[in-house]
């Protein structure tokens, strides 16, 4: 599948919230729903959320917290056919940077455990593993790491 559009990185707004929407049912077996994102973007004043757009469409985005010293990351999805392209590792190193520019010490994220290709990705980001939640996932019952990287 041929890419002719330039893809651009901007915080998300709420203009963005169809296309975010799309990215998360597209990748996930849980998916959020569009009014949990919608709260996300107008009332939580701790949340950011990053969207990767080509041709006016949204094909990936992230979402962190920052609260006082510490950062977490919400979710973060690309659209599976452009997957493979290095697009999660650039929304998640610019979160990190948006993070830490925000005064956050540290940032951590839920990984299920299955997610090798995540898991690697985050540890080539510098996270490291500080523990399990037990049955995270509710789909499945699934475990998730919990990890770190100090910013």
């Amino acid at each position: 599948m041929e890419k002719t559009g330039k893809i651009t990185l901007r915080k998300a707004t709420v203009k963005d919230l169809d296309g975010i929407y799309n990215v998360e049912m597209r990748s996930f077996t849980m998916p959020w729903t569009r009014e949990a994102f919608y709260n996300e973007l107008v009332h939580n004043h701790f949340a950011t959320y990053l969207v990767l757009v080509e041709n006016e469409k949204v094909i990936g985005y992230c979402g962190v917290w920052v609260i006082v010293d510490e950062a977490h990351v919400t979710n973060l999805a690309v659209l599976p056919e452009y997957r493979g392209r290095k697009l999660g590792e650039t929304l998640l190193k610019n979160v990190m940077a948006y993070a830490a520019l925000n005064h956050a010490e540290t940032l951590s994220l839920e990984v299920r455990v299955s997610n090798i290709v995540a898991r690697s990705l985050y540890r080539k980001l510098g996270f490291r593993e500080g523990g399990i939640r037990k049955g995270y996932y509710t789909d499945n019952y699934e475990d998730a790491i919990v990890m770190w990287v100090n910013l």
